[in-house]
């Protein structure tokens, strides 16, 4: 069976909302997953599982917050497959800065689909872009399709 890591980092709610959707969506296609919130405590060793995901929200004009930086230190190494999904508020910063944190974690981890972005909350029509991005990662990792 596939093992899911989903970690994340949340101040609002919104980025544990995003990981609650995307957790139950792959419980639905029988996936093993485990949600893991950044700060909770001893970190969960990404080797022990088949894919990685990682999601953030992005702070001050554009950066990644420092639990999340701490947390992907502490972790030491880059695991295969890591998909990347993050919240964010165009009103501050605008296109350019909007989910930041998740493009350069996807870049840094070189994440082969690309990071999801939700503007603030996934309430609404967004939700359906969760769960869509979801079915995305499903067909573009290979360990997924091994179930």
């Amino acid at each position: 069976m596939v093992r899911i890591l989903i970690c994340y980092a949340s101040y609002s709610g919104n980025t544990k909302e995003v990981a609650e959707l995307i957790n139950q969506r792959l419980q639905q296609e029988n996936f093993c997953t485990d949600l893991y919130w950044i700060g909770a405590g001893k970190i969960p060793d990404p080797s022990h599982y088949d894919v990685f995901m990682i999601g953030s929200f992005t702070w001050d004009k554009g950066a990644t917050p420092d639990e999340v930086k701490d947390f992907v230190y502490e972790i030491g190494y880059k695991p295969p497959n890591v998909f990347v999904f993050g919240t964010g508020d165009t009103q501050f910063g605008g296109d350019d800065l909007f989910c930041h944190a998740a493009k350069k974690l996807a870049k840094f981890y070189h994440s082969p689909y690309p990071p999801l972005k939700i503007e603030q909350s996934p309430r609404g029509s967004q939700e359906e872009k969760v769960i869509q991005w979801t079915e995305g990662v499903i067909e573009h990792c290979p360990q997924c399709l091994v179930k």
